[in-house]
């Protein structure tokens, strides 16, 4: 029973708390922006690294290496997000007329660089990875770019929860290109969609045909599915959990 609960236990842990500390290192003052991005760049180096390093190694503590060298991969593109340093062409708010394809077009804009950026680290990686034993850093990364796209095409189209709040003050006009809505039409098919994603990649993991390595992996990516549905369900419940990640925001103070 432990060996299943702790890849479980690692996944929330290194969600919960990555996800906090580049909010708080992106809530620090402007001065300190350039020394946060020349850090994550090292440590995207490193994680790329390890990432094929890992591929070529089949056992258990591989699994976990390239799980958390692709959250590590996956931070420096937020950190450079956040920080304004990777975005898109458009740094300007929605104009409030713009509406449907129009939107649509403008929203690409501000965040295309951003997009054109994870297509490229995903790239890379499949790359690093080709043909290996071990696939947990490539399966980390495209469950997330998943996730994240889904997300963001549903802030888009409108939402309960926008937390704008976690934007720095020089991203803000980017909620102009969010919607304030209870619901979507997108959003059930995100979550159905997600859903199924989840229940398989648990039956994957019960299913009895997994060596030890193998199920550490599987567990990794199927909790990992698990948060990204639960962070959809985020953008539309009434509550207020960005409480989770209320300790990052001292930064900004």
């Amino acid at each position: 029973m432990l060996r299943q609960l702790a890849p479980v236990l690692y996944t929330l842990f290194v969600w919960w708390f990555s996800t906090g500390a580049i909010l708080y290192l992106v809530g620090l003052p402007r001065r300190t922006h350039k020394w946060t991005m020349a850090g994550a760049t090292l440590v995207l180096v490193a994680a790329l690294c390890a990432a094929a390093r890992s591929a070529q190694e089949p056992g258990h503590v591989a699994a976990y290496v390239g799980f958390t060298a692709a959250l590590a991969i996956w931070a420096w593109q937020e950190v450079a997000f956040l920080l304004g340093y990777v975005t898109g062409p458009r740094r300007l708010p929605c104009p409030s007329q713009a509406q449907g394809w129009e939107r649509a077009r403008f929203a690409l804009q501000a965040v295309l660089h951003h997009e054109l950026a994870l297509l490229l680290l995903g790239a890379l990686l499949l790359a690093l990875t080709w043909n290996a034993p071990n696939h947990s850093a490539l399966v980390t990364f495209a469950i997330l770019w998943a996730m994240r796209q889904s997300a963001k095409l549903n802030l888009f189209l409108g939402v309960r929860n926008l937390n704008e709040h976690f934007l720095p003050a020089h991203l803000r006009y980017l909620h102009t290109y969010f919607r304030h809505r209870r619901m979507n039409s997108l959003f059930p098919w995100s979550v159905a969609l997600a859903t199924i994603a989840v229940a398989l990649g648990w039956q994957g993991v019960f299913d009895g045909r997994l060596d030890e390595a193998g199920e550490a992996a599987a567990i990794l990516a199927a909790t990992l599915l698990s948060l990204g549905l639960l962070e959809h369900w985020f953008l539309v419940i009434p509550l207020p959990t960005h409480g989770l990640w209320q300790w990052s925001m001292r930064s900004r103070d």
